[in-house]
């Protein structure tokens, strides 16, 4: 079975596409339900604004399609802006609401310079599924919003500083997202999407 990349106009899909192939998987881009929910693994990538990306994925029952996967038990994947949705709310240009999947607010954050672009190091969870073998390599981030509230019922929570803390993965059953761009982040990033897709 293949692992799906969801298109909703949202998303560096192409860089996206060669790296999980790079990770030995056929990898398909599609907008299609039912196979984005047959698919072995979704991956739910994301650039831009929280509210855009919200807008788009539900105009494809992406919201709908996270949530039936979970309760399938079928792994999923968010990256960088793909992974700020699956909270319950972000504030970037208004208030929109999330997927809702973790309840914390995806906020602005706290750093003399903005966007955080560029490599950062990942202080990885312990037991960490997604960076065994990579716990203190750096990826790369670009982004101004975030969590910094810590997820009191997910299960590994991996974190980054930038003048402040915030989460830069999270690993919840079948639910995993990364605010990196692991498809940007060299090496260590196709580490990391070889880890996600060993998983599978």
């Amino acid at each position: 079975m293949a692992i799906a990349i969801l298109d909703y106009g949202s998303g560096n899909l192409r860089s996206a596409l060669r790296a999980f192939e790079r990770a030995g998987r056929e990898v398909v881009l599609t907008s299609d339900y039912s196979t984005a929910l047959e698919a072995e693994g979704l991956v739910v990538p994301g650039v831009g604004a929280f509210g855009a990306c919200m807008a788009g994925l539900k105009s494809v029952r992406g919201d709908e399609l996270v949530r039936e996967r979970i309760s399938l038990a079928r792994p999923t994947i968010g990256i960088c802006v793909g992974m700020q949705i699956l909270f319950a709310h972000g504030v970037e240009h208004g208030a929109h609401e999330g997927v809702a999947i973790w309840p914390p607010t995806v906020e602005k954050l706290e750093a003399k310079v903005l966007p955080h672009m560029g490599w950062n190091t990942v202080n990885a969870a312990e037991g960490s599924q997604l960076f065994k073998g990579v716990e203190g390599e750096s990826f790369y981030f670009v982004h101004s919003y975030g969590v910094t509230e810590r997820i009191e019922s997910a299960a590994l929570q991996s974190w980054t500083d930038y003048d402040s803390r915030f989460l830069a993965a999270i690993e919840d059953g079948v639910m995993s997202a990364t605010q990196f761009h692991p498809e940007k982040s060299g090496d260590a990033g196709l580490h990391l999407i070889k880890n996600w897709v060993s998983t599978l």
